[in-house]
């Protein structure tokens, strides 16, 4: 093989991560967390559902049970680290591993610019958009590595690539944030059989959407199966070869995710594909290969 040295052993191909048998959903009790816990649950996936209203999560848990599969019903705060390793413990114990990892809950501060933002309110997003993934992918994919390998999907935002306007700035920072660490899991865990996927909702008809003055006036929605059909995909591992990458389903499909990573690595851009990148200030910018070259 070129560039091994001679008498090494060829390199081995990426770890194979056998398709989810059961996940674990966050901000499940509505919105979007609950129509991924169901799009999972009717494709066979025995799910975790957790959330901090008790009552709306063992209606969706009665949902999950319905098309045939375990539910298993988690309260917890996902910014406390206790409840947060206690939870996972829990859907582990219950459901014997957790094989996919959805962080989908999130929070968006009232729309104000900066300088008139509540610095607790502010923070608190963080605690909710940043520290809850931190916290249940620090407690699950240890678990996942030791079983060969696993999943985490971030539900990311269009905020995580694009500057958002009119307020929300913990929110856009937050979420650009989330995009960051999400990379960073993917460069470490690859490896050992960890897929991070990045995946923006487009505009789904929520509480959350419709509250936003951003959105006052909107009126196309991102159907919300388009989530639920790259979630499912990425469960079965059919899209393992996107880890790594910001996915937004309003644009992007099962089909044509396939399509543009095979692409990507027929132009050796695999590495790159789909990452935060700082743009040059023009093509004869001194740091132009620095921001898009690593």
């Amino acid at each position: 093989m070129a560039g091994t040295p001679e008498g090494a052993p060829a390199a081995a191909g990426p770890v194979a991560v056998p398709a989810a048998r059961t996940a674990l959903v966050t901000g499940a009790s509505r919105g979007i967390g609950r129509e991924i816990a169901l799009g999972l649950a009717r494709a066979g996936v025995h799910v975790a559902l957790l959330a901090r209203d008790a009552a709306r999560l063992e209606a969706v848990a009665a949902e999950v049970r319905a098309a045939g599969v375990d539910a298993v019903v988690l309260t917890a705060d996902v910014s406390d680290p206790g409840a947060v390793r206690t939870a996972v413990e829990q859907a582990q114990d219950a459901l014997g591993s957790i094989d996919l990892l959805v962080n989908n809950a999130g929070a968006i501060e009232s729309e104000h610019p900066l300088w008139e933002a509540d610095p607790d309110e502010w923070w608190s997003v963080f605690e909710t958009n940043v520290r809850g993934p931190f916290l249940f992918s620090r407690w699950t994919v240890p678990g996942m590595i030791a079983r060969g390998g696993g999943r985490v999907v971030d539900l990311a935002s269009g905020a995580s690539s694009h500057e958002m306007r009119g307020g929300s700035s913990a929110y856009n920072a937050s979420k650009t944030a989330l995009l960051r660490m999400g990379a960073n899991l993917h460069d470490d865990g690859f490896a050992q059989g960890i897929r991070v996927f990045e995946l923006a909702p487009g505009v789904v008809k929520t509480d959350m959407s419709t509250g936003m003055t951003l959105h006052e006036h909107r009126t196309e929605w991102t159907p919300v199966e388009r989530v639920t059909d790259v979630v499912n995909a990425i469960a079965a591992g059919e899209l393992d070869m996107c880890s790594g990458w910001f996915l937004r389903v309003s644009d992007d499909t099962p089909e044509s995710l396939r399509a543009r990573a095979a692409e990507a690595a027929a132009e050796g851009a695999s590495g790159t594909a789909r990452r935060l990148r700082v743009l040059p200030a023009g093509t004869a910018d001194p740091l132009k290969r620095a921001l898009t070259g690593r």
